[in-house]
């Protein structure tokens, strides 16, 4: 916040942080958006009659997720009325409303990664062996468990997909997203976005990286070529200080321009 404060460039600014963190706010702006998304109700901790009416609106399972929940914690899902009621007042204990969605089996979740509006990688997250999420906190070793990835250029993920998860992060700004998808048959929904995504190296960028080392030749030739520049650029401030046109460079890189100096009678 302090950095967007002083005109700095910011990333995971505080806008999009608010924005995604709350997965009751990321819901309503979805549906605003008209975005599809699995079928979604917001239950409120006081209302039990709302609760009980789940299984007829999103029937079984059902996933139910506090509003801040990350890395597949505060997310559970249940198969009957009984264990509906049992582990949603587990959940209302540190909180006062709950997300209730269907829950939409496929063997892995699509992550895709948007910087400034354009797709950066396309990655396919699968579901922990033997569970039904990509991170299983539950193992029976007690360890933390996760499942594989593939990642591939994004012109080889569903177009349907990608587009889906522009128009996600459309809404929220022109930061750096990762957006969850699912794909069941040809349907596209869209999970969550995520303000401060993955990239890990041999993950996310196992496609991009290799072709940022293809690209490198061009790369350093266009960072001479701005290096050049920047030299040219010195150069005639030099000039300009001695002339006496401008100051000399203060201790936050800025000058001031001067008034030119009138010749001697």
């Amino acid at each position: 916040l302090r950095a967007e404060k002083e005109d700095m460039v910011v990333i995971d600014d505080p806008g999009s942080i608010l924005k995604c963190t709350n997965k009751i706010y990321l819901a309503d702006l979805l549906k605003s958006r008209k975005l599809a998304t699995p079928r979604t109700e917001i239950i409120y901790r006081e209302d039990s009659k709302r609760l009980a009416e789940l299984p007829d609106l999103l029937g079984f399972p059902i996933v139910l997720k506090i509003p801040d929940g990350s890395f597949s914690r505060g997310i559970v899902k249940v198969e009957d009325a009984e264990s509906l009621k049992a582990r949603a007042e587990e959940l209302f204990q540190s909180t006062s409303l709950l997300l209730a969605q269907e829950y939409l089996f496929t063997e892995f979740d699509w992550r895709i990664g948007i910087l400034d509006g354009e797709p950066l990688y396309a990655c396919q997250y699968f579901m922990s062996r033997g569970h039904w999420q990509i991170y299983n906190h539950a193992a029976d070793d007690g360890a933390t468990r996760s499942g594989g990835f593939k990642t591939l250029p994004v012109r080889e993920a569903p177009s349907d997909v990608v587009k889906l998860a522009l128009r996600a992060t459309a809404p929220i700004g022109d930061s750096l997203y990762g957006v969850d998808l699912k794909q069941v048959k040809d349907r596209a929904v869209v999970i969550e976005v995520n303000d401060n995504p993955s990239i890990d190296a041999g993950i996310e960028d196992a496609y991009l990286y290799p072709a940022l080392l293809r690209a490198r030749p061009a790369l350093t030739d266009a960072i001479a070529l701005l290096a050049d520049d920047h030299r040219a650029l010195d150069v005639a401030f030099e000039d300009m200080e001695r002339a006496g046109l401008v100051s000399s460079m203060a201790s936050n890189g800025n000058r001031e321009i001067l008034a030119p100096s009138r010749p001697e009678k």
